[in-house]
């Protein structure tokens, strides 16, 4: 792999354990193949190719978005789905969804400007492509999942051969109790 070939990055709020690998392992149950792929998270940056020799930019870029930004509280409470737009079911954010949509609209600028092609919608994914059936059931069994947390940095990752996100950088958001 050559520093001309790119990378394939995302930013997001990681949901802390042991509460985000809770979620992985119900999204696992219901047979969902990209549960181990990636950390429960709330997406900012969706998977996206950048060169490789733009990384420390890239970096440079989420450093000054986080140093700008307060630490936050996310709250996610129930469930809900795309479906039938996407077969996708997820948990809501409940708290600190205007906080993630400003962080996302700041991410996606500079080296890292893009289109999405649905409208910015903040959650956390439990279930992807699955039978009608096995959505129905994930939103039940998440439909009473409640947890609040502070959200106190961003992450970069980047998708490994070996087709597993990887948090390769922190960037930690200002926590102005200090």
């Amino acid at each position: 792999m050559s520093s001309s070939d790119p990378a394939t990055v995302g930013v997001a709020v990681t949901i802390p354990d042991p509460w985000g690998e809770q979620i992985q392992e119900l999204r696992a149950s219901f047979g969902d193949p990209l549960a181990w792929t990636i950390p429960s998270h709330v997406t900012l940056l969706p998977p996206t190719q950048v060169p490789r020799h733009r990384m420390s930019e890239v970096d440079e870029h989420l450093g000054r978005i986080a140093a700008e930004r307060s630490v936050f509280p996310l709250a996610l409470d129930g469930t809900a789905t795309f479906r039938p737009v996407t077969q996708t079911s997820f948990v809501v954010v409940s708290e600190g969804a205007d906080a993630c949509a400003q962080l996302a609209d700041s991410v996606r600028s500079g080296p890292l400007r893009r289109s999405l092609p649905f409208p910015y919608h903040p959650h956390v994914t439990i279930a992807v492509d699955l039978a009608d059936p096995v959505h129905d059931q994930a939103e039940g069994e998440l439909a009473r999942f409640t947890l609040r947390f502070d959200v106190a940095e961003i992450e970069r990752y980047e998708l490994a051969e070996h087709g597993v996100w990887e948090s390769v950088a922190a960037f930690p958001l200002v926590d102005r109790h200090d």
